[in-house]
């Protein structure tokens, strides 16, 4: 890259105003993209967090000279979300999205866009273009693959699922919207083998390879707390869907081991009654990103107990940051990442997780070991450093690919980035 780039993000959630990895990613490439002198517009929906039960931010965002933040705000927000979400168009923010993406920028990066122009954002502008898939919304109308909000979707029953969740169906899905659509991109990045596969099989046939997304940076090296309570660590949503409740019965019998619990959400009040006088598990709730580190510090493992296929998530690498191994259900990216860091254990049934939790909990060298790994695995691959150089060497890929080549053939469905140094 030989000069500086103006680039367009455009989300449904942006910190403060998001639930997610998926914003929490988007802060950090912004971030050292501007850190590095390019510019960034984020174009972000504050009014969709607000209307989704996210409590107004008590903290403004992390603000950079190089970053201008442009919200999507309406006098009738749920009018305005509600057309958006039901006819798979920009609505009434079809002017302002226009003279936002319809300029001399270099780059045009879709994130989350359901609520932010829907498929039809996607041809707005002549920019190159990128498409990252946090979640499953392009092929899954409740975005995370997880039927019924019950168990992981093997079969689709799309209309059932949709009404189950409360949410109104879209006619769009069922014409040629989307595939026309996406068609404007110029390359889809899948921030997992396991992402991108899922989405090829259910018939998203588009120019992807897999980007892992990065965790924080690098930390300074710090002792762990030596007069800290042995604990177990669950850092996350407070949902169904992420497993925190399937860690309680064996805790709840194993009144020696302590799990702590970092996050809030819907079912908070459910898992408070769950753990009653249990002393043994603690729910800590919202938690700052400086105490977070020293709690992934001196736990024994992170326990990642998802019911769904993540797409990847950040907390293994968070964890490895600190030198701290993961115990992670089989499913998903999330056995790609155990596999590739050899960073922790990884289960399928209760009886696995408490074996798993036994060994570590009575090792303290194997506990040091997997961590040694997970933490060199992360500084060898899911630094942002890292993360950013493969960024930027795509897109100058793509900004190349125009004076020759169409931007379409820079990559084939099936490529990955595997073998090009992404992963181990």
């Amino acid at each position: 890259m030989t000069r500086p780039l103006h680039l367009a993000m455009v989300t449904t959630f942006y910190p403060p105003y998001h639930f997610g990895g998926d914003a929490v990613y988007l802060q950090r490439l912004c971030w050292e993209l501007a850190e590095r002198g390019h510019r960034v517009d984020v174009i972000h929906n504050p009014d969709a967090y607000r209307l989704l039960g996210g409590s107004e931010p008590t903290r403004p965002g992390h603000s950079h000279p190089n970053i201008t933040i442009h919200p999507l705000t309406s006098r009738s927000p749920l009018f305005a979300n509600l057309v958006m979400q039901q006819t798979g168009t920009p609505g009434p923010f079809s002017r302002l999205l226009a003279s936002l993406l319809d300029r001399d920028l270099d780059v045009i990066h879709f994130h989350n866009v359901s609520l932010a122009g829907g498929p039809t954002v996607l041809t707005y502008g002549s920019a190159c273009k990128l498409y990252t898939t946090h979640e499953y919304w392009l092929v899954c109308p409740t975005h995370v693959l997880f039927r019924m909000n019950r168990e992981a979707c093997t079969r689709r029953t799309c209309l059932a699922c949709q009404l189950a969740y409360r949410r109104p169906p879209q006619l769009w899905r069922y014409g040629g919207l989307l595939e026309r659509c996406a068609r404007e991109v110029d390359l889809f990045l899948a921030p997992s083998q396991f992402a991108a596969a899922a989405h090829r099989e259910r018939g998203l046939d588009v120019p992807m390879v897999q980007l892992n997304h990065p965790g924080p940076q690098p930390a300074p090296p710090a002792e762990r707390n030596s007069h800290s309570p042995p604990y177990f660590l669950y850092v996350g949503r407070l949902e169904y869907l992420k497993g925190v409740h399937t860690l309680l019965p064996l805790f709840q019998r194993r009144r020696e081991l302590q799990l702590w619990i970092v996050g809030t959400g819907t079912q908070e009040p459910e898992l408070r009654r769950l753990i009653g006088a249990s002393s043994n598990v603690r729910l800590l709730g919202w938690t700052d990103h400086c105490e977070l580190e020293g709690l992934y510090r001196n736990a024994i493992a992170l326990l990642v107990p998802s019911l769904c296929y993540e797409v990847q998530s950040l907390v293994p690498l968070e964890a490895f940051q600190q030198a701290t191994p993961v115990i992670a259900r089989d499913i998903g990216a999330l056995s790609e990442v155990i596999a590739a860091s050899g960073g922790g254990l990884l289960y399928r049934t209760e009886q696995e997780l408490e074996e798993a939790i036994g060994r570590l909990h009575a090792d303290p060298a194997l506990r040091e070991e997997l961590g040694q790994k997970g933490q060199q695995a992360y500084l060898a691959y899911w630094t942002p450093e890292a993360h950013l150089s493969r960024y930027l060497q795509l897109v100058d890929q793509l900004l190349a690919s125009r004076s020759g080549p169409t931007a379409h053939a820079a990559a084939s469905p099936a490529t990955s980035l595997g073998s090009t140094g992404d992963t181990p």
